[in-house]
């Protein structure tokens, strides 16, 4: 179904009435000349977390007309290539992610690095990847897919499962609960594409998978951009930020780099490239909130580490999401939640050979160094430069740069989010030890049921949960299997069974429609 000719008599639009109300009837939607279409099952979001459940119960045999997925999205996928490319990874770059973290494949087998080893583009010395899964990380580094082949395989997926039919393009704007159980869902659809300014979608159940609320800055930087109404000089990693390198290979500059996980370092990757290859004068200053100077951590969960840089090669370590890590997850609650992921540690990044070679060069060529403090100020200075105070361990430092580069992340809080900021306000939603949205062990939304209606949500806004790595491939595909079991206990849709199990996966691998 899609949002076009039915609506077109029907032009109502939100009413304080249905603004202040916790609870929506048909009636009320009726005064407000806003027009109701139906769907037994709403995904809000559009991204990979909807992708991942979308995937799932389509596996578990419910029909396209059954879903309906609201988005502004064109693809699943865009957000997350938007995101990697502006934090500097291209196509051909490897991710952060297990082989057999497949976003494409439930079931992850054949897993990236035997897809590599077997491609088309199959090359003398291609098993390689499975040597590398098969010692790793022993005798080397972890295998990590390429980007490109996650993308191309998520859109093959993608048109197996028919999810384009299942796509109603628009901003969601609220969900609330219905007066005889389910859900409204309120959707903004694009000027002009619709005679109706919103599109009232009922259904039984609602997934929300809406991300991140948007950028997020250190007080100090956000300050800067705010007083000189300039955001050329003091950018996010995770917005695009290409003019710095491009004005940099015309003048020399010092950047400075803020942040100390996998973005920092590619960025920072970025610099050593540029300068490397066009012979430029850039240097780096790598701000970092701690040293660390070696291994870290408690005996049994200790990290890499040394440079001021913790290692680890996946976001999160693999016992978090099918370990005794994930035991230990589910069974706190309150402060006992807040130590366990404290104990997780902080930001890290993969540790690569090339890549500490290529740092150990630059210091001793003493153009890129580290400083472990935070930035107290940021004044703008003539000639285009920013003068930064910094408060290191013992004393100030003072640093002239050009530009700043701040990866320290996107913003978590789900009152920012302007879809969970309405569910927390008119629904008893709540938030976890942690922040995030509360959700039970089956990611439904608790407080939020209503009539037989199931409320889920998974991904970033869940952060603090029973599910650390939540918002990972392995973390979304989690979720989903989890959502799709209790939908199942419910009769929404089949179970997935051995017998189901075996033949979807031959029908994945043989690329068949379902």
């Amino acid at each position: 179904m899609t949002a076009a000719g039915p609506f077109v008599a029907r032009t109502g639009d939100l009413t304080r009435k249905l603004l202040d109300a916790d609870i929506w009837s048909e009636q009320l939607l009726f005064e407000a000349g806003i027009p109701i279409a139906d769907a037994p099952m709403v995904c809000v979001g559009g991204g990979l977390g909807t992708f991942a459940l979308v995937d799932h119960l389509r596996i578990c045999g419910v029909r396209p007309e059954s879903l309906q997925v609201l988005t502004p999205l064109s693809a699943p996928w865009e957000s997350f290539a938007y995101l990697t490319r502006v934090s500097q990874i291209s196509r051909g770059d490897r991710l952060r992610s297990d082989s057999s973290s497949c976003p494409d494949n439930l079931w992850g087998f054949p897993s990236f690095a035997v897809r590599e080893a077997f491609g088309a583009d199959t090359v003398r010395g291609s098993l390689r990847p499975l040597w590398q899964v098969l010692t790793e990380p022993i005798c080397g580094e972890h295998y990590t897919p390429r980007l490109g082949e996650v993308l191309d395989a998520l859109a093959r997926e993608a048109r197996r499962i028919r999810y384009p039919e299942m796509v109603t393009q628009g901003q969601v704007r609220m969900v609330r609960r219905r007066e005889a159980g389910g859900y409204f869902t309120v959707l903004t659809p694009p000027e002009r594409a619709t005679g109706a300014r919103r599109i009232a979608f009922r259904s039984a159940h609602v997934h929300l998978a809406v991300g991140y609320a948007g950028l997020r800055f250190l007080p100090e930087l956000a300050a800067y951009r705010a007083s000189t109404r300039n955001s050329s000089r003091v950018v996010s990693a995770y917005e695009p930020h290409e003019h710095v390198y491009d004005q940099l290979r015309r003048r020399p500059g010092t950047v400075m780099v803020r942040g100390s996980g996998i973005v920092a370092a590619r960025v920072v990757h970025r610099l050593i490239e540029e300068r490397n290859a066009h012979g430029l004068q850039t240097r780096v200053v790598h701000l970092l909130s701690h040293d660390v100077p070696g291994p870290q951590g408690p005996r049994f969960m200790r990290r890499n580490g040394g440079d001021g840089f913790a290692y680890q090669a996946f976001d999160e370590p693999k016992a978090v999401w099918g370990g005794q890590l994930r035991d230990r997850a589910g069974a706190t609650e309150g402060a006992g939640r807040v130590e366990f992921y404290d104990s997780l540690g902080g930001p890290s990044t993969p540790y690569r050979k090339d890549w500490h070679a290529q740092l150990a060069t630059a210091r001793a060529q003493g153009w890129y160094s580290t400083v472990a403090g935070e930035v107290e100020a940021l004044d703008p200075q003539s000639d285009d430069l920013i003068s930064a105070r910094i408060q290191a361990r013992d004393s100030v430092l003072m640093a002239q740069v050009s530009f700043v580069v701040d990866c320290t992340g996107l913003q978590p809080d789900i009152g920012e989010q302007r879809i969970l900021a309405d569910l927390l306000h008119h629904s008893n939603a709540g938030r976890n030890p942690l922040g995030g949205l509360d959700v039970d062990p089956s990611f439904e939304v608790r407080g939020t049921r209503s009539g037989k209606g199931r409320l889920y949500a998974s991904g970033a806004a869940t952060h603090g949960g029973y599910l650390a790595g939540e918002d990972t491939f392995l973390g979304l595909q989690i979720a989903a299997q989890e959502i799709a079991d209790d939908l199942a206990a419910q009769g929404f849709c089949a179970r997935l069974d051995v017998s189901r199990s075996v033949r979807q996966w031959v029908r994945w691998a043989a690329n068949r429609p379902i």
